[in-house]
């Protein structure tokens, strides 16, 4: 049984490789790239359910969200100080891929 569920977790790490990848192009101008990469997130989500893998497509998922939220605000507020925002969020954004990238590399979970 515990081969079966490690298969399947291997199987499905290109998914979440795939999710870190698609986030990170946002950064040379594929905008549309984490929206790729949410939708694919949804889909195998039940096929990571219960698995380390879990973890890291909750983490891809608050990524995605927030990142979306503080862009949205920074593009609100840009004459103000939305300048600020869209830069403090860049780099939030950055390095939660980073740290996700890192952790699983080294084969933890996020939410430990």
């Amino acid at each position: 049984m515990t081969e079966n569920v490690n298969l399947m977790s291997n199987s499905n790490k290109k998914y979440v490789i795939a999710v870190y990848v698609l986030q990170s192009l946002f950064f040379v101008g594929l905008l549309f790239t984490p929206v790729m990469g949410i939708v694919l997130n949804y889909i195998k989500y039940d096929d990571v359910k219960g698995s380390w893998l879990e973890s890291h497509f909750k983490w891809q998922k608050n990524t995605f969200w927030f990142g979306l939220l503080w862009y949205v605000i920074a593009s609100f507020f840009f004459l103000i100080f939305g300048w600020l925002v869209l830069l403090v969020a860049t780099i939030w954004y950055f390095y939660r891929i980073a740290k996700g990238w890192i952790y699983f590399a080294d084969g933890k979970e996020m939410y430990s």
